[in-house]
């Protein structure tokens, strides 16, 4: 199926952004990637990364932003930055180890809610990126859940990893299906038989009903690989072949 709204998460080629970052960039570009999500800027100010952007033509599909940039003045910082570039969604990538109860998730939940608040009154949405432990059923639910039940939908959106809900033995389309308008953006990485990550279109998953649902809610499909086997930018490129 063929979809041009692809951004490639830029945490898939971190050893190349590490080298040099705004040649990274071009790169990805002239791949033929429409958009990036960040994960970390490369020292670059707001204003270098808007000419890098409009030198290239890429979009800005979100930006990851660790937990600890997200309260007090760190999460004045990371709104300034997000708004300056245009971002459109904020995602925390993961949390700490123990917050990985439900004790934890129970005294997150509100914190999430308020970091999703002052995000929505400056025209941003933010979002949960999920790994595979939050599939761990607690008290006749997962923690994914829980998380869902206690935090506000217009508040808390999901970027649902279909690698990892897979790994942890669940549908990733069902998922979808079931989140429906709680999606603001979907992580694509494929499975191997083998269960280890693999390029997207080379595995197991369903990839084109997945897409499918993309298209149709009209998101940002987030090519990430956590830890290619391949040189990074030729994993992602692989992938981007996948949508076309």
């Amino acid at each position: 199926m063929q979809y041009s709204q692809v951004a490639l998460e830029l945490y898939t080629v971190r050893d190349e952004t590490q080298r040099d970052f705004e040649g990274t960039l071009r790169r990805v570009a002239r791949m033929g990637y429409a958009g990036v999500e960040f994960a970390g800027y490369g020292s670059l100010s707001a204003q270098a990364i808007n000419s890098l952007l409009a030198e290239t033509g890429l979009q800005v599909a979100g930006t990851h932003v660790g937990l600890n940039l997200l309260t007090g003045e760190q999460l004045d910082a990371s709104i300034t930055c997000c708004r300056a570039i245009n971002c459109p969604v904020m995602v925390l990538p993961s949390i700490p180890q123990a917050l990985r109860t439900l004790d934890g998730i129970r005294a997150l939940g509100p914190q999430l809610n308020s970091i999703g608040q002052r995000l929505r009154d400056q025209g941003i949405d933010f979002g949960y990126h999920n790994h595979d432990f939050e599939f761990t059923s607690i008290e006749g639910h997962t923690l994914l859940e829980h998380l869902l039940a206690i935090t506000d939908p217009a508040l808390v959106k999901i970027e649902l990893d279909i690698y990892w809900a897979a790994y942890a033995g669940y549908d990733p389309l069902a998922l979808l299906n079931s989140l429906g308008q709680r999606v603001a953006l979907i992580h694509f990485k494929d499975m191997a038989p083998d269960r280890s990550m693999t390029e997207v279109g080379r595995g197991i998953l369903d990839m084109q009903s997945i897409t499918a649902f993309a298209q149709q809610q009209n998101i940002w499909a987030v090519v990430e690989h956590d830890h290619p086997t391949l040189p990074s930018l030729e994993s992602a490129n692989i992938s981007l072949e996948y949508f076309r």
